[in-house]
């Protein structure tokens, strides 16, 4: 089944002009980026995004390394998005991600990990809504 999924280029990855290289790596695995913007996160953005988070130690941490540069958003499109991004990302420590997928190919650490991915259909739908409107997407 087609859906879509949501995702960010994170700072460490815009900082090393990483875009093109890992909208490769997802093109490569057959999911297709219908919408695409360059932003920088605002504080308040990010705090939402990461609200989840909110009373874990690192959250201000996150949030302040999710502004300071800009990030790409996107929407993702194809064949169970969710679950394929996922697998394409690799584990959240790149140390224990899988050759080939992008974490392995170029996080550098845990925390700067290059990429977010919704991890179910309806985070993905609740994430695509906060950045992006219906006619935004061109699929």
């Amino acid at each position: 089944m087609t859906e879509r999924t949501f995702s960010i280029l994170k700072p460490d990855a815009t900082r090393r002009n990483l875009t093109g290289k890992i909208n490769a790596v997802i093109e490569d695995a057959g999911l297709r980026i219908v919408a695409q913007k360059r932003i920088h996160m605002s504080k308040a953005q990010a705090e939402k995004f990461y609200e989840i988070h909110k009373e874990r130690p690192f959250f201000g941490e996150l949030v302040e390394f999710m502004t300071s540069a800009p990030v790409v958003v996107q929407v993702l499109e194809g064949a169970d998005a969710v679950a394929k991004y996922r697998e394409v990302m690799g584990a959240t420590n790149p140390a224990q991600a899988a050759d080939g997928t992008i974490r392995k190919l170029f996080a550098e650490s845990v925390g700067e990990n290059s990429v977010h991915g919704s991890d179910s259909q309806d985070n993905a739908k609740i994430e695509i809504a906060q950045f992006f409107t219906d006619a935004e997407i061109v699929g």
